[in-house]
């Protein structure tokens, strides 16, 4: 491959790097209340965005992706979760959850390298592991902070059903998109 051709190539990942990156903030700001009695904290499509963008873009770049997203938050961009933002983001309760997104996109990608986004049954297992990676993070830094027991109330019981219904969603989409390879 020449160099005229490596960059060319390279600036098209680049653009859709950045497109990933503001995919996960605008999905972030979609917001499902929760009730009160489940905590109060809202259902966002941010881990949504983030398992498409994951297995969706070749690896490394779904991480690259995630990690300019994390980096924009962090800077004070309100790119989080209901306009979040800044470096307290990541030592407070949401913390875990935002290292996971970058380890669950690294590994979306390579499954995604591995072929498991062209088939409907892999594109929905793939979900399930990035989605794993996400919530078993984000209770393993919960726990940490407030113990098992809050951790589990915060962070898994109001969104175990939500998290089903975006493993479902994901796959679809993520599969109707790279069945056919040369769509993404």
């Amino acid at each position: 491959m020449t160099c005229l051709t490596m960059k060319q190539r390279a600036l098209p990942l680049l653009f859709r790097l950045v497109l990933g990156a503001l995919f996960i903030a605008l999905l972030a700001q979609l917001s499902i209340p929760s009730p009160q009695a489940l905590g109060g904290i809202p259902i966002t499509g941010q881990s949504l965005a983030v398992l498409l963008v994951g297995l969706l873009l070749p690896f490394p770049w779904g991480g690259g992706a995630v990690l300019l997203y994390l980096l924009l938050g962090g800077l004070g961009l309100p790119v989080f979760a209901e306009g979040g933002s800044g470096w307290p983001s990541f030592s407070g309760g949401s913390g875990g959850f935002l290292i996971g997104f970058f380890i669950a996109a690294l590994g979306m990608g390579l499954l995604r390298r591995r072929g498991w986004g062209q088939h409907l049954g892999y594109s929905l297992l793939a979900n399930g592991l990035g989605t794993a990676v996400i919530v078993g993070s984000g209770l393993l830094w919960l726990a940490y902070l407030y113990g098992w027991g809050k951790a589990l109330e915060y962070g898994f019981y109001p969104f175990w059903l939500g998290a089903i219904v975006k493993i479902l969603l994901g796959g679809f989409i993520a599969w109707s998109m790279l069945r056919n390879r040369n769509a993404v």
